[in-house]
């Protein structure tokens, strides 16, 4: 099994070298509408985080605009500054940028006024997840020590169907994900 840099740099290289492949107009297109499971699984989620992605990661803005439709709060990560913890802030409107602005690690983030809340559930960006839902982010433990600090919270990853690996190097503080969706399957880890 690689350690888990080797895997991020590995991960990140096949990640840009598939969405460069992609055609610009169909880039807009994927995952711009959650599949019906997921709808069925977050019914009853309130107030759903989401991610402003960041380079290559997968399009979570589609689905936040979606659920924003259906009524539900949302929101995305926000960091005072790099060492801060990761809060979630709301999202009122994720069909402009209006509200928010670059964070201390390049996502767009809410500004510093805006009201601080508890997602019911989280949609999470991944470098590369196992089927049983095992995730590698990009290194810094935010999603995995606010899961710790906040659950039990449905923590869904979105990704490339190029991201699924077979093994990923585990940690105790390592966060299992519920499920992770990418435009051709999903993977529930229960």
């Amino acid at each position: 099994m690689q350690d888990k840099m080797t895997l991020r740099r590995e991960m990140r290289a096949r990640r840009r070298d598939f969405v460069a492949s992609l055609p610009e107009q169909v880039r807009g297109l994927i995952l711009s509408r959650p599949p019906q499971a997921v709808v069925d699984r977050l019914a009853g989620c309130r107030t759903i985080g989401f991610y402003h992605p960041v380079g290559d990661e997968a399009p979570a803005v589609g689905w936040a605009r979606w659920f924003a439709e259906q009524g539900h709060r949302i929101a995305l990560p926000r960091f005072d500054d790099a060492h801060a913890p990761m809060e979630f802030a709301l999202w009122t409107q994720p069909w402009d940028d209006s509200e928010i602005e670059p964070g201390p690690f390049r996502a767009m983030q809410p500004r510093a006024d805006t009201e601080v809340v508890q997602p019911d559930a989280v949609i999470v960006p991944l470098l590369a997840f196992t089927e049983s839902g095992h995730r590698l982010g990009q290194g810094g433990g935010h999603y995995d020590r606010w899961l710790e600090a906040h659950g039990p919270v449905t923590a869904i990853g979105l990704a490339w169907d190029v991201q699924v690996v077979d093994s990923i190097p585990l940690e105790t503080h390592d966060m299992r994900l519920d499920g992770v969706v990418t435009p051709t399957r999903i993977y529930w880890s229960e």
